[in-house]
């Protein structure tokens, strides 16, 4: 099975993460794929509405850290900066339904989604600064934004996780739903959205992100920069080194 499956029903794309035994982390290919998906449905007029979200046991652990370490981000022209800027000028609604895990980007990229539902069980988390690196798709704006600049800086400088509860009260999630009728509620509303006038809705969605979209698209190339300086630094490969000796060593134990 390919690592996104993309499906359409009616007038809804729906893009399923797709690496279940490895809690659909991220490689570079997956950033691509579904940058070329977003970039796709807003030129496709059949696509109204696009629904986000994992399979098996959590919605995303963010970066795959073997990959990540092998395909290290540039300052420009990365996959991640792909996705990044397909979802600054994606005018279309975009809808995740979260369950179990959204950490790193798979809770920095939420916040360009339109609506977000997250199971009880969703636990988010911003670990940027345990592995010597910065927040990225725009979050360094997006966060204090939601969250008010406190708020946001316990999350980012501390890159403690947070629960569903948590992640509402800060304004990163629409509604917390329970984990059985989490995929239902997102349907209802992808199925409610796409009967609505696309042309009145899609405008409705670029005169409240016109205000936004020059400063996300600064930020993000500013982040970019950092985040790749950061990247290569010696402090974040022996954050990397450290985090997948652990991880190797808890799967030898049965951890």
């Amino acid at each position: 099975m390919p690592d996104i499956v993309a499906e359409r029903s009616g007038s809804i794309l729906r893009i399923q993460l797709n690496r279940p035994a490895k809690k659909n982390a991220l490689t570079s290919s997956m950033y691509g794929a579904i940058a070329d998906l977003l970039d796709g449905a807003a030129k496709d007029d059949r696509t109204r509405v696009v629904l986000w979200h994992g399979a098996g046991d959590s919605f995303t652990a963010g970066n795959d850290l073997e990959d990540f370490v092998k395909n290290p981000p540039g300052p420009g022209g990365s996959p991640q900066a792909r996705l990044n800027d397909a979802l600054i000028t994606f005018t279309k609604p975009l809808i995740a339904a979260v369950h179990g895990v959204a950490i790193g980007s798979g809770t920095t990229m939420l916040m360009y989604c339109d609506f977000v539902y997250a199971g009880e069980s969703a636990r988010f988390q911003l670990p940027f600064i345990n592995l010597g690196l910065v927040p990225e798709f725009g979050s360094s704006i997006l966060l204090p934004l939601r969250a008010g600049y406190l708020r946001a800086a316990e999350l980012v400088l501390l890159g403690k996780p947070f629960d569903a509860s948590q992640a509402a009260m800060l304004g990163l999630v629409t509604r917390v739903v329970s984990n059985q009728t989490l995929l239902t509620t997102a349907n209802e509303v992808a199925q409610s959205l796409a009967e609505k006038p696309a042309g009145a809705l899609q405008a409705c969605k670029r005169l409240m992100t016109r205000p936004l979209r020059e400063q996300l698209e600064q930020a993000a190339r500013v982040e970019a920069e950092e985040f790749a300086a950061r990247v290569r630094s010696a402090e974040a490969r022996e954050a990397f080194t450290a985090f997948l000796e652990k991880r190797h060593t808890e799967a030898i134990h049965g951890g």
